[in-house]
């Protein structure tokens, strides 16, 4: 037996509960580690709230979590990683002291447990959607939620490409932003005005991580649907504007991202980690937005 964080019932961050749980076996290309750190993702948060339950319907009780970084324990038939520290998308869930990976991709020793743990999805995410959106140097691309985990590695990985990035953010965030490359203007009403300001020959894309009711504004900025792009905003096909979710082929992605990342050419910020009996506290701050950067689990 092993322990796992799971929930019984959709509600508030209270309902994840420490649980003994039978420690999962790898079938044939899976492998299991010993997880060291699982990271929080806001899609976590939405499915234990149930706000996902239309779509992707629970089957109690439910061991959460995407991404994980650990230590290879046990083999499948045919699995690509034997021994050694492992990163990748958990299959069954990751808030746990065992996961199982089927595509797991080799840690770095110059990289943190918290941060290959963090680098999964986020990055798999941006990297996906620049690709979808065509960017190439020399365009301007807007990031709205540029301070937000996914689009700072966005932002990132835009500017190593010679693109002129602007990014709307929090205050908080102006700075950070700021020092990736990008030009940061402040969220809220008026952000139009201020994109405009800093970028008076336009933007030739956008991409919207924030899902903050920007769409109908980008495709005008823009003047063409196709040129913006969300990850967040439900009302996309409203306004013509493709939705981007992932997929199973997002795996290829990583060992790029994790190269970057091991070269000090990919940052990922960690606000804080949390054992992993703190996960409802780690839920909560999530969904209030405390963080800024990523919150992992360390069980």
């Amino acid at each position: 037996m092993s322990r796992a964080i799971t929930f019984s019932e959709y509600g508030p961050p209270e309902v994840l509960q420490l649980s003994e749980v039978a420690a999962p076996e790898p079938g044939p290309g899976q492998v299991r580690i010993r997880v060291r750190a699982a990271s929080v993702n806001p899609l976590d948060i939405k499915v234990r709230s149930g706000l996902m339950a239309g779509t992707v319907p629970a089957r109690f009780p439910v061991l959460l979590g995407l991404d994980a970084a650990g230590v290879v324990d046990a083999v499948g038939a045919g699995a690509d990683a034997a021994v050694g520290d492992v990163l990748g998308v958990a299959v069954g869930g990751s808030y746990g002291e065992y996961a199982l990976l089927d595509r797991p991709v080799a840690k770095p020793e110059a990289l943190s447990w918290e941060v290959a743990a963090s680098l999964v999805t986020v990055g798999q995410t941006a990297l996906r959607v620049l690709r979808q959106l065509g960017v190439q140097a020399g365009q301007t691309l807007l990031i709205h939620g540029a301070g937000g985990s996914v689009g700072t590695v966005a932002v990132q990985l835009a500017v190593a490409r010679g693109v002129t990035v602007v990014g709307t953010a929090g205050e908080h965030d102006i700075e950070r932003i700021t020092a990736l490359g990008a030009t940061a203007v402040r969220y809220g009403d008026g952000w139009v005005e201020r994109v405009k300001a800093v970028a008076p020959r336009g933007v030739d894309l956008v991409f919207d991580a924030s899902g903050a009711g920007v769409l109908a504004d980008s495709v005008a900025l823009t003047g063409e649907s196709a040129h913006v792009l969300t990850i967040a905003d439900m009302s996309a096909a409203q306004h013509g504007v493709r939705f981007s979710a992932g997929t199973t082929e997002d795996a290829q992605f990583l060992p790029e991202l994790v190269q970057l990342a091991a070269a000090g050419k990919l940052n990922v910020p960690i606000w804080r980690g949390y054992p992993l009996d703190q996960a409802a506290t780690a839920h909560a701050d999530v969904e209030a937005r405390r963080n800024q950067g990523k919150v992992v689990l360390l069980p």
